[in-house]
């Protein structure tokens, strides 16, 4: 078995080569291992070790899944053939038809071994449907040729599904009749839609919402909910029948809530969906988190910190044993920050575990651990099986509970740095969070290094941009006068089509960071209030998350009322 962790596609690749005997494990560990380190596709970096050509590759899946190579270069394409595949269709799922015949449409697929390409799109097509095996750079060339994206596609097929409702008379408490309706073409062809256009739009959570006389979906965008057009009330069951049979969930299970995942690859990018169900009075409510690996840079020198938090930060992170917290609200990028971290002392010499829930983002040669809860894998027992690892360096998802956070102290005191989050408005709140759940003053102040709180706020848009002079309200909310904001302008966006109207594009982060000193252990072991905390440490020099908002007001980053409203 590979001693590295694998994505979906990885794993098909890795285990059709060695299956076949055409590449040996240590080769494939080899190519593993450097892809990663090159930033580069695994089979890209299949074809440069000579392990296979890309034409013997493509050969080795079509004998696999009974089929045949098909080149499209400089091959005829009929309007008649291409117009049986919807465009949202061809594009969701990389496809060029080429033949119909006896009944049978004939598609060259860029990834004929996606089981969701063999087992939907003859639902979807209504029609029998032979997959052929197509160079990829061939089929997606093609693909951004006849089938361009619309704009309107959402839209398109909401007209069609009002027309008519389902085939599928829906029995919620029959299986059959659930996964029926979930496979319906209309319904696949709207979903795949949704997470489309979601995907497109940068939105980090999709959520699909059943109320009494309406079924509503929203997209959470730079951190704000936007909704787009409600599908009719009779389609919540099957398209969120549709979402479970996506992510494996039992379809039959609407009394508790269930966790599930989503692998896709859209325009070409591999894009993990995290899925959570809740039973509400009116049905079940499912948000899917979107993980979009190729858009998150791990690295501490792009997360737009300060330099001088930057250079503290990463001397904290290079001792030997300690605790530092990273602190700040669901969606804040904690996670971001921690990986960034994770990265830049992950080095040779050194073991690092990871426990988390869940692992979101592969980085090469570090353990990382799913934390599941319903077998009993907590973060506390994660920890505990860590400290019989030899560990250099742990970090731990979340401090949840005064075991997981007795455990930390505990890896810290044995010589560990240990990295984690909590839940936490600022930096000086993770200290008394801590005393809360029970650790005690004394083991807090000899363990922790050092506490990072932050924020995401909404960055103003490029392209609608305007420069304004402040109000007095905005400075008083502030704490500003004219004098300290001399020539510096405010910036605002006017709202555009680009930004949704909204005037912002993107988000960026503000940081507080906390140094532990020898005066804010005395506060600490003294079990002074939150506010003595954090008065020693700007009084010591720390930078408060409100004086790094006032930084990217100024700089014309953000707006006042973005720091005014996310910060105190």
């Amino acid at each position: 078995m590979p001693t590295l962790e694998m994505d979906a596609e990885v794993s098909v690749v890795w285990h059709l080569l060695l299956d076949a005997g055409v590449a040996k494990e240590s080769e494939l560990e080899e190519a593993l291992e450097e892809s990663r380190n090159m930033n580069r596709p695994f089979l890209s970096m299949i074809y440069s070790y000579g392990i296979i050509t890309e034409q013997g590759y493509l050969q080795l899946v079509a004998d696999n899944i009974g089929s045949e190579v098909c080149s499209l270069r400089g091959k005829e394409l009929e309007p008649t053939i291409l117009d049986m595949v919807p465009n949202d269709t061809a594009r969701f799922y990389s496809i060029i038809p080429v033949k119909f015949e006896d009944g049978v449409l004939h598609v060259v697929a860029r990834d004929p071994l996606n089981s969701q390409l063999i087992d939907e799109l003859p639902f979807i097509l209504g029609m029998e449907v032979k997959i052929l095996v197509g160079f990829p750079k061939e089929v997606e060339e093609l693909v951004e040729t006849y089938y361009p994206e619309k704009n309107s596609s959402v839209k398109d097929i909401l007209d069609e599904l009002s027309k008519g409702r389902l085939e599928v008379d829906v029995d919620v408490d029959d299986v059959h009749s659930l996964e029926m309706a979930a496979n319906e073409a209309p319904i696949v062809r709207f979903v795949n839609i949704v997470l489309q256009q979601a995907i497109k739009d940068k939105a980090s959570d999709i959520h699909f919402e059943p109320f009494a006389d309406e079924f509503r979906i929203r997209y959470r965008i730079d951190g704000a909910l936007f909704e787009m057009s409600p599908p009719p009330k009779h389609l919540a069951i099957p398209v969120i029948s549709r979402l479970k049979v996506m992510s494996g969930l039992n379809i039959a299970e609407r009394r508790l809530p269930q966790d599930g995942r989503i692998e896709l690859r859209v325009n070409r990018k591999p894009i993990d969906l995290r899925v959570s169900t809740l039973p509400t009075r009116y049905g079940e409510s499912v948000v899917l988190r979107v993980l979009d690996r190729t858009v998150v840079s791990l690295d501490l020198d792009n997360l737009g910190m300060q330099e001088s938090v930057v250079h503290d930060l990463r001397q904290m992170i290079a001792r030997p044993n300690g605790i530092v917290i990273v602190t700040g609200p669901t969606g804040s990028g904690k996670t971001t920050t921690l990986y960034s971290g994770l990265k830049e002392i992950n080095v040779i010499e050194d073991k690092l575990l990871t426990a988390e829930d869940p692992v979101e983002y592969d980085i090469e040669g570090i353990m990382q651990v799913p934390v599941k809860e319903s077998v009993g894998m907590t973060f506390a027992a994660a920890l505990r099986s860590f400290l019989r690892q030899d560990p250099d360096r742990i970090m731990v998802g979340e401090i949840r509970d005064v075991e997981t956070a007795s455990m930390a102290v505990q890896a810290s005191l044995t010589g560990h740095l240990v990295m984690s989050t909590l839940h936490t408005n600022d930096a000086a709140g993770a200290v008394t969070r801590l005393i809360d759940m029970g650790v005690e003053p004394f083991l807090i102040s000899s363990t922790m290094i050092g506490v990072l709180a932050q924020r995401l706020i909404r960055r103003v848009c490029l392209q609608c941009k305007e420069e304004y002079d402040p109000d007095d309200m905005e400075l008083k909310l502030l704490g500003l006068t004219r004098e300290q904001i001399g020539d510096h302008k405010f910036c605002r966006g006017r709202g555009c089509d680009r930004c949704n109207n909204t005037g912002y594009r993107g988000r960026v982060g503000i940081f507080e960071l906390l140094p532990i000193s020898s005066a804010v252990q005395a506060l600490i072991n003294e079990r002074k209030p939150t506010q003595f905390i954090k008065d020693k440490a700007v009084e010591e020099g720390m930078i408060t998350m409100r004086q790094d908002g006032i930084r990217q007001v100024l700089a014309g980053i953000t707006t006042a009322a973005e720091v005014i409203q996310y910060t105190v």
